[in-house]
């Protein structure tokens, strides 16, 4: 059977994974992209695959789930992971890139593909887009594509939560007679600036967050947050200690001018490949601007630091997918609209990707010449991969549906094996069942 010209809804991480997948796989592509004819409250640009809240794509570690994730989407020829990695800062286990860079990388991908025309326009309305069509909008949808989504589920109103950036420092303003570099446990070498705080230090900044002035719409009451995006207020508001056992924990990290562990430290991870800025881990805030520079600058090494870039709060919307969407993503009132990125509840950039990546295999599957039989039954990832579990929490129901990034609760647990071993295990067993998930 011939191929149908795909219509992806948004460039974002999943809309340009499955962009390029699909072009790869001979179909004609339609990209379509409201920017920059209608910005978000949290892009800068017009590029493809635009990273704004961290720099970070999770941790790259064998044994993490993030790591196994990583496995098979680069055994799967992923676009993102490859320009990932060709513009990866230091960052220890983690996999930090240049943003801009990263993105630029990816949208001159998809403006060189002959296969994939890239179209800028506000889709309002899925009647405006033909089939099959993967909306990838993202947690920023635009609010008249969102009542329209709405009107097709029959929904009264989607669900959300509220993410949060942190600052990014000009690395020349950092004091390093202060700071030292060094990873935990040395794993990753010098790749993080750190700044050690003694306890007087530690609870002098906790007092100035727990005081500082909020920005506090309206829209912004009865704020719903995503747990592994917490403003750093938030955090605090839990407990004073809850930075020290947290972003701060000073576990691994001796300072080497006093050969002790300080009582807390922030850490600065590298934002570009220059090594030019730095973004303060786990400082996302809904702080004013101002309140942010008088904050921060509390932390020893920070006195005089320099922001290139301030944190910010927006609102993230998501659907319902267990309840919304089939296994394949698509939805249950129309099986040739199918849905990826984080607007089907994933958490995280990279697992964003991922879902781009399984809705065109999905896509592919069902329009490939002699695979109609898989109309019905298409190829799933097994439960016990990373690609499979992360398929399964969004769309196995649940009483209580929130966004999730990748993590080996959710993986099927694995018998007989001792807990130190257990990781190992669960890495062997996806990797021998991944390769039955392939082009």
């Amino acid at each position: 059977m011939s191929k149908p010209t795909i219509h992806v809804v948004g460039a974002g991480l999943a809309g340009t994974e499955c962009a390029l997948q699909l072009a790869e796989r001979g179909y004609q592509v339609h990209l379509y992209e409201m920017r920059p004819e209608q910005m978000t409250p949290a892009h800068k640009t017009n590029q493809c695959a635009e990273l704004v809240c961290s720099n970070s794509l999770g941790s790259s570690a064998d044994t993490q789930a993030s790591g196994q994730l990583k496995w098979e989407m680069q055994r799967l020829g992923s676009f993102v992971l490859q320009s990932a990695y060709d513009n990866r800062v230091p960052a220890g286990q983690a996999l930090s890139v240049d943003r801009e860079q990263f993105s630029k990388k990816l949208t001159d991908l998809v403006d060189g593909h002959k296969n994939i025309t890239r179209v800028s326009k506000i889709v309002t309305s899925l009647s405006d887009i033909p089939r099959p069509t993967v909306i990838a909008t993202g947690p920023l949808t635009h609010a008249s594509l969102a009542e329209d989504l709405c009107r097709h589920f029959e929904q009264k109103d989607f669900l959300y939560f509220y993410d949060a950036i942190a600052p990014v420092i000009d690395a020349e303003s950092i004091n390093m007679d202060v700071c030292f570099k060094a990873s935990r446990y040395g794993k990753g070498g010098d790749d993080y600036i750190n700044c050690p705080l003694n306890k007087e230090e530690y609870f002098a900044l906790i007092d100035a967050i727990k005081n500082a002035e909020m920005v506090k719409p309206k829209e912004f009451e009865n704020t719903n947050y995503f747990e592994s995006c917490l403003p750093v207020e938030v955090m605090v508001e839990r407990g004073p200690l809850t930075l020290a056992f947290g972003p701060c924990k000073p576990v691994g990290l001796d300072d080497p001018r006093t050969g002790r562990r300080p009582f807390a430290v922030v850490q600065l991870r590298q934002e570009n490949k220059y090594a030019t800025a730095y973004n303060i881990v786990g400082f996302q805030t809904k702080m004013t601007y101002p309140e942010q520079k008088r904050v921060f600058r509390l932390i020893p090494g920070l006195e005089n630091a320099e922001f290139l870039k301030l944190g910010s709060l927006h609102r993230n919307l998501f659907i319902n997918s267990p309840k919304l969407l089939t296994k394949t993503l698509s939805s249950r009132r129309d099986p040739l609209l199918f849905f990826a990125g984080q607007i089907t509840g994933v958490e995280g950039y990279f697992e964003s990707t991922c879902t781009g990546m399984l809705v065109a295999h999905f896509i592919d599957d069902l329009f490939s010449e002699g695979s109609m039989d898989r109309a019905t039954s298409p190829r799933i990832p097994a439960p016990e991969t990373a690609l499979g579990a992360l398929l399964n929490a969004i769309t196995e129901e649940k009483e209580n549906f929130q966004p999730t990034n990748i993590n080996w609760g959710l993986f099927p647990p694995i018998a007989n094996v001792k807990k130190q071993e257990r990781k190992e295990a669960m890495v062997k067993r996806a990797r021998e069942l991944a390769v039955n998930f392939a082009p």
